[in-house]
């Protein structure tokens, strides 16, 4: 892909890049208030707001509409800051250009969907409007690609990619769990795309965005959008998640910013030999998962023999808390260690079922050669 560099097309851009602005646009005056609020933050170069909202369930507050894009062209005049707000179909499109809208983003019940990144794509075509891509709400790195892909495709080159988080059943310190392999892999696959962070969604609690804001910054993100509202409490929408805009400010002072590259001239040399330990090992843990898998295929063999099911939920279940009491005894964080196990297992089940269509194959073959 194409990819132009955000200081390309964002006036005074350093790093980290912030957007702020509240949840929703709920009146113009609150609007307003923000958005002069962060525009005093030296840091804040977008002002967000959610015009239409995707609520999960009918009834609820689902934004102002095509009033709200007239607050944000106003916001535009009197701050001069940059606008954007979320689109979800070929008509929001429509109507944000109409109002002179800078940056469009798409939201992640959206991005999870290709007929309607499409459609969004295909209104865009012959524009190159930026546009931030929020992961999709699963943890599918491929669906967050092809999003950007398609965009890419339309002769959209201002991408910017946005980590807010992926949905999870288990039960979460987090609203949305932040699966940091995930984003930190798409920076592997496209290391000219500008990732940012959203915070807000991640916690769904005011007082944790600090520490996630930090982690950002810790993994080389670009910036952060936070969720910024003069009277929190009192918003119309994600209340708990929103911080003022003097929380905002003392957020960003207080990051610690790093670099990529150190002025001590031994610092290459001490992280290159940590870096091969650490080579030697994860060589190590490779041949141990072959191991294991062979191991693996040996059982799928026997579950086939005395007609046994591949997923065996009370043998998950028990190692599960194995490995969670060995993580504890050796100093690892028990959840961290589970979601390693869960990923092994459920490749150890794909490979026994994988064993068990092909014997089940073999077998029909056989009988219709009878």
């Amino acid at each position: 892909m194409d990819i132009k560099p955000m200081n390309k097309w964002i006036p005074n851009l350093k790093r980290p890049l912030v957007i702020a602005g509240p949840c929703s646009a709920e009146t113009k005056e609150q609007m307003l208030a923000t958005a002069k609020a962060v525009s005093q933050i030296e840091d804040v170069r977008i002002f967000r707001a959610g015009i239409w909202k995707p609520r999960t369930r009918p009834n609820s507050f689902e934004g102002v509409g095509e009033e709200g894009l007239k607050w944000l062209s106003t916001v535009k005049q009197e701050t001069g800051l940059m606008v954007t707000t979320e689109v979800a179909n070929a008509r929001h499109v429509e109507l944000a250009l109409k109002y002179g809208v800078d940056i469009l983003w798409i939201g992640a019940r959206t991005t999870v969907n290709p007929f309607s990144v499409q459609e969004i794509a295909d209104a865009l075509k012959g524009t190159n409007i930026p546009v931030m891509v929020k992961n999709p709400i699963n943890a599918d790195l491929a669906l967050w690609m092809g999003a950007l892909e398609r965009l890419s495709l339309a002769g959209i080159d201002k991408l910017v990619a946005i980590h807010r988080g992926f949905s999870s059943a288990q039960k979460s310190e987090y609203r949305n769990a932040p699966l940091w392999r995930i984003p930190m892999e798409l920076k592997r696959l496209l290391p000219e795309l500008p990732i940012i962070c959203d915070p807000s969604h991640i916690t769904g609690d005011r007082n944790r965005i600090a520490l996630v804001c930090q982690k950002a910054m810790d993994v080389d993100m670009d910036g952060v959008m936070v969720e910024t509202h003069p009277t929190p409490d009192q918003a119309w929408s994600d209340a708990a998640q929103q911080v003022t805009p003097t929380m905002l400010s003392n957020i960003i002072s207080n990051l610690n910013l790093k670099t990529e590259f150190s002025p001590d001239c031994t610092f290459e040399q001490k992280l290159g030999d940590l870096r091969t330990q650490i080579d030697s090992i994860d060589s190590e843990i490779i041949e141990a998962l072959k191991m294991r898998f062979n191991i693996v295929e040996r059982i799928g063999q026997l579950k086939i023999e005395n007609k046994v099911t591949a997923l065996q939920v009370r043998r998950m279940g028990q190692l599960m808390q194995k490995v969670s009491d060995q993580a504890t005894n050796v100093g690892l964080r028990a959840p961290f260690a589970q979601e390693i196990y869960n990923v092994i297992h459920e490749e150890s089940v794909k490979v026994q079922a994988e064993q068990m269509r092909s014997f089940l194959k073999t077998e029909d073959g056989a009988k219709n050669d009878k």
